[in-house]
């Protein structure tokens, strides 16, 4: 049986039909909601966990959306290297959600 979440704790979640016809499909859909809804949990634990972000988690991940990734591979060798652009004041702000070791130190301490 599906429940809603407790009161209060929705975010951003919408009840809508879904059109799968198999129970196959009808779990898989079901297990992805599940896994979004925890990762969403999750990520407004995280920051409130740094203390410092006063942002909800939508907004986070719209300011998240923009930060820019640079992946380089050199012609010769396996070499891959990767760098992320925290170009903007709003992406400074949400860096330090991107070193969750140094939050989940900052916890246990």
């Amino acid at each position: 049986m599906i429940t809603k979440p407790e009161a209060g704790e929705a975010g951003n979640l919408e009840a809508r039909p879904i059109f799968h016809f198999t129970e196959k499909r009808i779990e898989a859909h079901i297990c992805i909601c599940f896994i979004a809804y925890k990762v969403y949990k999750e990520l407004e634990r995280i920051i409130k966990l740094h203390g410092g972000i006063n942002l909800s988690v939508d907004k986070v991940i719209d300011i998240a959306k923009t930060i820019p990734t640079i992946r380089l591979s050199l012609p010769y060798g396996d070499t891959e290297r990767v760098k992320t652009l925290f170009l903007t004041e709003k992406h400074q702000r949400i860096k330090p959600l991107f070193n969750i070791k140094a939050i989940l130190d900052k916890k246990n301490h």
